[in-house]
């Protein structure tokens, strides 16, 4: 007989995750309605300097916020199970956002990052580089049929998606903005924004591991 699957937490730990997910989710919808749509309503004074590379802004934009959403379904053990072959889906389509993330990404890096300076531009590019990275290694993994492996990749992967919403959120403290101009906090905060996380991640998941 067939395993019930329940998409309902019914231990504490699985009602812990689901507060963890819940208040990330929260916390990226606020950079999105206030810092990502604004971008899709194609008006010039939002865009600024960007308006020139609009197309490139809109690619970048468009891949994070499809991997933002999708991710908390791909980590969900309990639909993914039930809905396998939506899994599969919602995987590539979530390697697919990553990619043409990072294109744009690096497009603009070379182009109006460098304008600014290039250790932004240089900042930008390496993270869009972790970004594919660690994308395209979960990817290997779940060719191989190495599960475990495909899933914290996939973690690691979800973390530096993450880390455009921690930047929004450190380029818009006061503490952070009162360290100096923009070209003086910026390359230090894209760093900070997925090198620590990343780094804490990569402590959890070995923590237990004999």
């Amino acid at each position: 007989m067939a395993k019930n699957i329940t998409l309902v937490p019914d231990t504490p730990k699985s009602w812990l995750i689901l507060l963890a997910w819940a208040f990330l989710i929260l916390f990226a919808g606020k950079f999105v309605i206030n810092d990502a749509l604004p971008y899709f309503g194609f008006d010039e004074e939002v865009y600024g300097r960007f308006w020139i590379m609009k197309w490139p802004l809109i690619g970048h934009i468009s891949g994070g916020l499809i991997a933002l959403t999708l991710g908390p379904f791909q980590f969900w053990t309990a639909f993914r199970n039930k809905y396998i072959k939506v899994h599969r889906v919602m995987g590539l389509t979530y390697l697919t956002a990553i990619f043409i993330g990072t294109i744009s990404s690096v497009n603009m890096a070379l182009t109006t990052g460098i304008a600014v300076h290039w250790t932004w531009a240089l900042s930008l590019i390496v993270l869009a580089l972790a970004w594919i990275s660690t994308t395209g290694m979960a990817f290997r993994f779940i060719l191989l049929r190495r599960i475990q492996m495909h899933k914290e990749w996939m973690v690691r992967s979800y973390v530096v998606t993450f880390a455009f919403v921690l930047f929004r959120w450190l380029n818009s403290t006061p503490v952070f903005v009162e360290m100096g101009n923009f070209i003086e906090r910026g390359p230090t905060m894209i760093w900070v924004s997925w090198v620590i996380p990343l780094f804490v991640t990569e402590l959890i998941l070995q923590w237990n591991k004999k």
